[in-house]
């Protein structure tokens, strides 16, 4: 499995994403607090606090001039309550009324407020306010400078309804902050809500909605696989965790239908099978009942040549039966990998000697020649002496079966890189090409197409497959029709041979 570089991982881009997306949310949400607090700061700078208080106590005097029994408290919350900054009104009987809840007006400046309303009745001058003393923003007069004790600035402004002082305005210059968070806070949470769903719906669309698309795809393939579709895949194109989800189920895809097409080919096999093997021990048991039903009835005279010959041919035929069930379970054994090989040094020279003595006497009386030749660096091989003669014995009975007469058997062992290849010539009449490429197919004959008379098992060249790899080598076959047949099995040598387990 490739590497996966970390810009490709989903989890990267979605992390990614989302910081981006909070680190925009927040710096949009700064911008505008800052630009508010900007605004406010500026507009705070150019309105001193006694022309605050002056504003707030012009607005109440003719506020009461229109309602004497104006409700103080709820005027002022409602005319400033979202203000920047807090503003009191104080009455002559010690009441102060705040617009802002949870703001507490300092003694200093309430007893600062009521020392301006004495003495505004007790100077004459300017009803509006202004004693002869005359204003005073910043800290109210007759107040100690502080020593420690540091008091807010301030602005004091009488408020005259009806020709008369009635209260007096205090106007405080505190923190910019608090009043912004109370005058804009509602404002800041709406946009923070519109950045937070129009960024989430971009996220939506630009992380999320790919790879739902993708996993979609994903999630199709593995239905319509599923369902029965084994040629369905999913787009496995790009390089994060789902394009390695999509590749991981493309191979597990590919690997079912392959076993899925192995399992059919290998009932298909073993159907053939079951057809081949009740086809081939049908005829030698039917050729047995059929003498033996003659052979028992009483009513016919049978000489005794004749009787001989029955008996005769039901031995054959029996003995064919019995070659056929033995091959059957070779051939079986050898499948399922139940035999055990005795592996050792085996001369090649002596398997070409058995396999001769085996078969001169057949080969005498049709005037076939076997000649064996021990190529250098062929003379041993590894395995199973036995089985390889097994293995030997078949192809050159074979070879035997369909040589000519005056014909000519030639077993050679010749070295080719790290095998060493025992190889079986006949010049017979050879096998057509249709035919060379099923030869070692179970119960496969082509004895038709070389002339010979059938009377194989059809098992031999398929006992000699299996014995062969199951040394590690392969089997191959050539030949060219009317001129020869070559078998070739190649095999490991002795000194590339594993040692024995």
């Amino acid at each position: 499995m490739s590497e996966r570089s970390w810009f490709r991982s989903l989890y990267w881009r979605i992390a990614v994403g989302f910081v981006a997306f909070l680190a925009v949310l927040l710096t949009v949400q700064a911008a505008v607090f800052l630009w508010l607090a900007a605004r406010e700061t500026s507009e705070s700078r150019t309105r001193t606090p006694f022309g605050q208080a002056a504003l707030v106590a012009s607005d109440l005097g003719t506020a009461l001039e229109t309602e004497p029994a104006l409700d103080i408290q709820r005027w002022l919350r409602n005319q400033y309550g979202d203000a920047i900054h807090p503003v009191a009104v104080v009455l002559p009987d010690n009441q102060v009324f705040v617009s802002h809840a949870g703001v507490e007006l300092p003694v200093p400046l309430v007893e600062a407020a009521q020392r301006r309303l004495r003495m505004a009745r007790r100077l004459p001058g300017d009803p509006a306010g202004r004693p002869p003393g005359g204003p005073f923003p910043g800290r109210p007069p007759g107040e100690p400078g502080g020593r420690g004790m540091r008091q807010p600035m301030a602005g004091i402004a009488l408020v005259v309804s009806g020709g008369r002082v009635v209260a007096a305005v205090v106007a405080l210059v505190g923190p910019v902050l608090p009043g912004l968070l109370r005058s804009y806070g509602p404002w800041l949470l709406a946009i923070a809500l519109g950045l937070t769903l129009l960024g989430t719906g971009l996220a939506a669309l630009v992380i999320f909605r790919p790879a739902h698309r993708r996993l979609r795809q994903l999630e199709d393939a593995a239905r319509r696989f599923g369902s029965g579709d084994t040629a369905s895949r999913a787009p496995d194109a790009g390089g994060d965790e789902i394009s390695a989800v999509a590749r991981a189920f493309n191979q597990m895809a590919g690997d079912l239908a392959a076993r899925a097409n192995a399992l059919r080919e290998s009932d298909q096999a073993r159907r053939q099978l079951l057809a081949d093997v009740s086809h081939e021990l049908r005829t030698p048991l039917t050729a047995i009942r059929g003498y033996l039903e003659t052979l028992s009835m009483s009513e016919l005279d049978i000489d005794e040549a004749r009787r001989v010959r029955y008996v005769s041919v039901a031995l054959e035929e029996a003995d064919r039966l019995e070659r056929i069930v033995g091959d059957l379970l070779d051939l079986a054994r050898l499948d399922a990998g139940a035999f055990q090989l005795e592996m050792n040094v085996v001369e090649v020279a002596d398997l070409f000697r058995r396999v001769a003595d085996r078969h001169e006497k057949e080969a005498s009386a049709r005037g076939v020649q076997i000649r064996a030749e021990v190529g250098p660096g062929a003379e041993s091989v590894r395995g199973d002496a036995g089985r390889l003669e097994q293995a030997l014995q078949n192809v050159a009975a074979n070879a035997l079966r369909h040589a000519r007469s005056g014909g000519l058997i030639h077993l050679r062992s010749t070295r080719r890189a790290g095998d060493v290849v025992l190889a079986v010539h006949d010049s017979g009449e050879g096998i057509a090409p249709e035919h060379l490429e099923r030869i070692f197919d179970r119960f496969y004959k082509g004895d038709h197409a070389r002339g010979g008379e059938g009377r194989g098992s059809g098992l031999g060249l398929s006992i000699v497959k299996a014995i062969v790899e199951g040394h590690g080598g392969r089997v191959t076959a050539r030949s060219t029709p009317g001129v020869e047949t070559v078998f070739e099995l190649a095999l490991p040598a002795a000194e590339h041979q594993a040692p024995d387990a």
